[in-house]
This record gives C-alpha cells, structure tokens and sequence, in this order.
C-alpha cells in the first residue's frame, strides 16, 4: 500500500474519526497495532502513524491571519487621551489645559517552535523491504509536520493559571489533563492562598512536566501546598489567547490571580482596566456553571463598547453542544457561512483563508477547537472549555522565520548510526488590541 501524501493525510484528520484514506479496518484498535519500539518497524512507524491520525486538527492556527514578522521589535499603544484636553468653550472662556496623551511601549520577540524525528540506518534500509513501511525517513518527517503544527495550535491555546492539587519545594500537582499547558522552560509563579497575596512574584523555570501524573517541576526555591495557584509568569513559546485575557484580580478557581507577562510587560501591570487587561473576563469563583447567551451576548457587548466587532467566538466541542442546545430550545437556529478574515477595513473572499464551514451567532463565526483551554474548579475538578470571543482584526500571527527543514546524517556527531530531522519555526501571536477580545471561564462541560 502506497503511503498517502501529506496533504490526503491532512484531510483526513478532518473528516471524522471512522473515515481514513487507510480504509476503515485500520481504525479499529487492534493489539498487533502497537506502538512499542520492541515490536520492530512495521509496528512502530506504521501503527503510529494511523493512531495519529485520530485528533490532528489544527484549526485555531488555520484561522488567524499569518503576517510576515516586518522590522520590528514590538508597537506603541495610547493609553489615555489626556486629562481635561477637550471641553465647551464659551465666547471668551479661557482654553482647555494642555495635556499629551499617554503612550507605551509594548514588547514582542519572536519565539522558536521546534520539532525533531529520525531513524536508524538500520531501519531505513529494513522498511524498504516486502511488508515494510517503504521510505520511513519520509513517514516520519510527515508525521513530524503534523506534530509540529499541533505543537503550535496547543500553544496558541494553552491555559494560563489553575489551582494546585498538592505541592512542595520544587513540585505541584495539577489535573493531569490540564498539566499539558505548562511547557518546559516556561517561567511559572505561585499565589498563596493561605496567606492571600503572591509568595514568588517572579517566574520560576520548568524543568520536567509529567502529563499522566499532573506533576510539574520548577527550580528550587518556590514552595507549592494544597490550594495554591500555579500561573504561567512568562512563556518559553509562542503567547496563548489565555495570556492575551488575562489580568491580575482573575479568582483562579476560587483562589489568587494571574501576573502573566505577555509581551514583556512590567510585573503588576496587567490590573483590570489598563491597557494590558482590558479584555472581558467572566468568571464564576472555581464553580462551574451552565454557558448561557447571556455570557455570550455580555462578551460581544463589551467588545463593543471597547470600539470593537467580534470576529470569531472560539470554544470547545462540548461548549459547542452546548450552545447548540441553547439555540434550538430558544428557536435560534445556527445559520451556516464560510470564515472570512479581515484585518483593517480589507476583507478575504470566504473561506479562501481556511475553507472551513462554521456556524455562527448573531453572525459570528463559531469554530470549535478541541485545544481550548478548561478551567479547573477549587475542588481540584476539570471543569468544561473556556469560550472566547475575539476580534481578530487585531490578531495575527508574525512569522520571523517560515518552518525550516534541517537534516543530519554526521554519524560521529550523533554518536550513533541514525539520521537525524528538525523541524523549527520562528514567530509569535500578537494582539494590538487587548480591549477587543473577551473570555468566559469556569463554564461546565
């Protein structure tokens, strides 16, 4: 059987779950589809490669728009239009005072993503013989693409701030589904609710993160306890939409609130009103809630009021259900249209970005992504996915450098007979416009 090209690969992985250019016996979980390395080539390279197949939907990176990084290093933003500027004037009334606005400068770096694969010499040669896998250095740079671009979607997605299961020195526990969100290398900081206010202010490194467990290791220094909130201080990879929302005074499932530094602004700055954290944020105290369109409706309002139009709502599939429900039992029905991105007053045709048929509300996009972060309730339960509504007018994401392919087959360097592949890209979100995107957390399932 010849191996199906990566675009056919990457249709597949949005069809559904029992449709596969493999042929559907293929999905079917069967013992000899292992994928332990003992069980030689076949096995390995090609039960891993159907398994992945399964959940490679990448669909919150398909649909923001993708810029060139440009020369530069990061935007200013006007604060504030000045105090006491503009005013009646009578016919020989004095003028208004002179005042300037208030400009700041916002940081934006790129980050770098990277993936890597390989393949010993030995297997190379062995899968090109009968009932093998054929070239596997090219099946695994497929599925390596795949991975890589998941890797980005999960970052773009990644939640910010939960309450802690357990702690110590060096160690916290979070809901093992939820522990994917913390990265190594990300710099993490802690509330203390026993004593109500921030025991580490600065970002403590990640060093391991164990995603069945739950455990997430950081350096020395920062004691975690029961009931504690673990914050994501800053990113080692690419800012998350969660990062864009958040703002200091967020009840964390009941407990302290979030510092996250997204585009190296000052520590404490991120306060409800500024600038940096004027998005609208709903939440419910770490207790989980029915999603309502009066959540929906208060969000869109208040991007509105911030001079915005909503572009996009983005939730999970089982906010999705949900918000089905709530339409056909209201007697508004979802209307079906093709994404259409704009940036400025420029619009694309629909669907020529993504091709993906949404439904929408009040003629805004729905798009389902089963990335989206969940909030976690302060019995340490997994609530249901977060829902955002955003303007995706002021969203983008820079790419410094596209995705680079890079190969090694210098045997003495490896220490070993394989050939070696990395995959890396260099970018990152950017938000221009805080105020015009909106959050709904502690949501049931």
């Amino acid at each position: 059987m010849a191996n199906p090209s990566l675009s056919e690969y990457l249709a597949q992985s949005q069809r559904g779950l029992y449709q596969s250019v493999f042929g559907e016996e293929y999905l079917q979980k069967q013992s000899y589809f292992t994928v332990d390395s003992a069980t030689g080539v076949f096995n390995t390279t090609y039960g891993r490669k159907v398994w992945q197949a399964l959940n490679n939907q990448t669909r919150f990176f398909n649909a923001i728009p993708r810029v060139v990084w440009g020369n530069t290093a990061g935007w200013r933003v006007r604060t504030d239009r000045g105090s006491g500027r503009s005013r009646p004037v009578t016919e020989t009334g004095t003028l208004p005072t002179v005042d300037i606005s208030n400009i700041e400068s916002v940081s934006s770096l790129p980050r770098i993503v990277s993936t890597t694969f390989g393949a010993s010499v030995k297997s190379v040669f062995t899968a090109q013989l009968e009932g093998g896998v054929g070239d596997v250095l090219a099946l695994e740079n497929e599925n390596a693409q795949l991975d890589h671009i998941k890797e980005i979607n999960e970052e773009l997605l990644a939640g910010g701030a939960y309450l802690t299961s357990a702690g110590a020195t060096t160690t916290f526990t979070v809901p093992a589904a939820i522990a994917k969100h913390f990265k190594i290398g990300d710099a993490v900081s802690q509330y203390d609710n026993s004593a109500a206010g921030f025991d580490r202010t600065s970002g403590s490194a990640v060093s391991a993160v164990n995603t069945s467990t739950g455990v997430v290791t950081v350096a020395t220094g920062t004691t975690f306890a029961d009931s504690d909130v673990a914050f994501i201080y800053s990113r080692a990879g690419m800012t998350s939409i969660d990062d864009v929302v958040a703002e200091d005074g967020a009840a964390v499932g009941g407990g302290g609130s979030s510092r996250v530094r997204a585009y190296d602004l000052t520590l404490g700055g991120r306060t409800a009103g500024d600038w940096d954290a004027g998005a609208s944020v709903s939440y419910n105290s770490g207790t989980g809630r029915a999603l309502s369109l009066n959540l929906i409706d208060t969000a869109i309002q208040k991007i509105r009021e911030n001079g915005g139009e909503p572009k996009l709502i983005l939730l999970g599939h089982d906010q999705y259900f949900n918000m089905e429900r709530l339409l056909n039992s209201s007697q508004r029905y979802m209307g079906q249209e093709e994404y259409q991105i704009g940036v400025g007053s420029e619009r694309t045709y629909p669907g020529t970005r993504t091709g993906l048929v949404l439904a929408t509300y009040q003629g805004i996009p729905i798009l389902p992504d089963a990335d989206v972060a969940k909030s976690v309730s302060s019995a340490d339960a997994v609530l249901g996915s977060n829902v955002y509504v955003l303007d995706t007018d002021y969203l983008e994401i820079a790419i410094a450098q596209p995705t680079q392919y890079v190969e090694n087959r210098d045997y003495f360097a490896a220490n070993a007979l394989v050939v070696r592949g990395l995959l890396y890209t260099m970018g990152e979100m950017r938000c221009k416009n805080i105020w015009t995107q909106a959050k709904i957390a502690d949501l049931n399932s």
